[in-house]
């Protein structure tokens, strides 16, 4: 990762990378950037959508929920990006989340 980039950028260049019918955690972006907290992470994210796109929805809690859903421009607008790719969501929890979980430390490197 390159150093000059801002926090809230870093973790911008990383969810571009989340692969289309894929999610991952605040937590492993925040472990894989080793500069910053999973909070730090979601408040990046919020801040996401006046940019290019970054694809936000494909970032959600460690145990599969939908936790950021209530930050995108509607309710429901999280879960139907992320049922387009043809992930599961039941009670807002992503199904098969370990299945679909991509790592950004095991697919990036340092």
């Amino acid at each position: 990762m390159k150093e000059n980039l801002s926090k809230f950028d870093a973790v911008y260049e990383v969810v571009k990378k989340i692969p289309y019918g894929r999610v991952t955690t605040y937590g492993a972006i925040a472990d894989y950037l080793d500069r910053c907290s999973p909070r730090m992470v979601g408040w990046a994210l919020n801040g996401s959508f006046s940019r290019e796109f970054i694809p936000a929805h494909r970032v959600i809690n460690r145990n599969g929920e939908l936790t950021g859903r209530h930050h995108f421009p509607t309710p429901t607008m999280m879960q139907e990006l992320l049922e387009n790719e043809q992930i599961e969501i039941k009670d807002f929890k992503v199904i098969n989340f370990k299945e679909l979980f991509w790592s950004p430390t095991e697919n990036l490197g340092s």
